[in-house]
């Protein structure tokens, strides 16, 4: 059964989600920009992945994902591996470099939430995780 919903409630929950997420993104380090974090965290989790794969994660056109490919191999963030078979075909990985970057800037995010919810009283708190889940399914990506 489909509820009704308001729309106040989409509103305030688009407006939440989207400064919430600057507020997250503005956590990241300055070597890298917001796309190409999120190249580098596809990479992290589908790689050694070809350009083309990477792209349609990414949602981006492949001329982009090269520009950006291109950028984090200049920061040492990837490397890109050409196919000894198909010599057309490049996979991409992370780098040592690629991971640490990764791990600090999810650090840094981890450690502000941390302490925006720890402003929270336990009941809020107890509210929020109940929220997790829904926001998950939320995010889900529909294959239909």
């Amino acid at each position: 059964m489909r509820t009704s919903v308001s729309p106040e409630v989409t509103t305030r929950l688009r407006l939440a989600v989207t400064r919430l997420n600057r507020r997250l993104r503005q956590q990241a380090l300055d070597d890298v920009t917001p796309t190409q974090l999120s190249a580098l965290s596809t990479i992290e989790h589908h790689g050694p992945i070809t350009l083309g794969d990477l792209a349609a994660h990414e949602r981006v056109q492949p001329p982009t994902m090269t520009r950006i490919v291109a950028a984090l191999e200049e920061l040492a963030l990837v490397h890109r591996d050409v196919d000894a078979a198909d010599r057309r075909i490049a996979r991409v990985s992370i780098t040592a470099e690629g991971q640490r970057l990764l791990d600090r800037t999810r650090t840094r995010k981890n450690a502000f939430l941390a302490v925006q919810l720890g402003r929270l009283t336990a009941d809020e708190l107890a509210v929020m995780e109940q929220a997790i889940p829904l926001l998950e399914r939320l995010v889900e990506e529909r294959r239909t």
